[in-house]
């Protein structure tokens, strides 16, 4: 087992502080190798230093005390490499977001972006059938719902041998807007009849009139295009009562960059066509 460091020792060795030490000893996260059982003591041996620099290094990469927990525990190298894997994963994906985020910034403080005009059409889109989903969706679970509808909607359409007509899109109600929980359309556009299954249902998406921008990147990401929108059909006094809609012409089916993605976002407006 090797000589027993006190626990001031063992932090020393580990840089964690016994406060720190104490709390994972808690929490089963990593245990004495010896508690003295006259003064309750913890002692350590020099064999549990590895151990404890991964655990500090983990916390350091942001990873939940539970989570180093399953990895510490792993009945093999192959499952705790998953384990690791996975978390790098959200990591990396964190960190594509705080890009964006800081990029998104900068660009709102550079001098005379903001007065760049913003590329707006206005377009009349006709109805159309389609396999839809529809739910009540929190706007904090938006992001994950949406890609898990869109799956189910593209296994259903293809499954049932039916020819997609365009881009999937959204539908979204103001309460998704004015209280972040609220009904959510997603759908695919298709010919031919739809059969239920699962969630999906078939649908007319409506025949509207838009004022229409495209953003790049996640369409959770699209607050800048929204305001965009929103100051064009006020300014030009074309604002009507309606849901927002989305088209995503490119999104996580078609590629893992999410600086690719593309979405139309579409503000309804009155009298488009002539």
């Amino acid at each position: 087992m090797g000589p027993f460091l006190s626990i001031g020792d063992f932090s020393r060795a580990t840089h964690l502080t016994v406060k720190t030490l104490r709390h994972y000893h808690d929490v089963g996260l990593l245990e004495p190798a010896d508690i003295d059982p006259a003064s309750g003591y913890r002692r350590y041996t020099t064999g549990q230093i590895p151990a404890a620099q991964v655990i500090r290094r983990f916390r350091e990469l942001g990873m939940p005390l539970e989570e180093i927990r399953t990895v510490m525990a792993a009945p093999d190298v192959d499952t705790r490499n998953r384990h690791i894997a996975a978390h790098l994963d959200r990591l990396e994906a964190e960190l594509g977001r705080t890009q964006r985020a800081v990029a998104s910034l900068r660009d709102l403080l550079a001098p005379g972006e903001a007065d760049a005009a913003p590329d707006i059409t206005l377009r009349a889109v006709p109805a159309v059938p389609a396999a839809a989903i529809t739910e009540t969706v929190a706007m904090a679970d938006g992001a994950a719902w949406m890609q898990g509808a869109l799956g189910e909607l593209y296994a259903s359409v293809a499954g049932q041998g039916l020819a997609q007509t365009g881009p999937a899109g959204g539908m979204f109600t103001d309460a998704v807007f004015t209280e972040h929980h609220g009904e959510t359309t997603i759908f695919v556009p298709c010919e031919g009849p739809v059969r239920p299954l699962g969630r999906v249902r078939p649908a007319e998406v409506p025949a509207a009139e838009f004022a229409v921008i495209e953003h790049a990147g996640p369409p959770i990401e699209s607050d800048r295009a929204y305001g965009a929108l929103a100051a064009y059909v006020e300014r030009h006094a074309l604002a009507v009562q309606g849901p927002i809609r989305e088209y995503y012409l490119v999104g996580q089916r078609d590629t893992a960059e999410v600086a690719r993605w593309r979405t139309e976002v579409c503000w309804p407006v009155f009298r488009v066509g002539a």
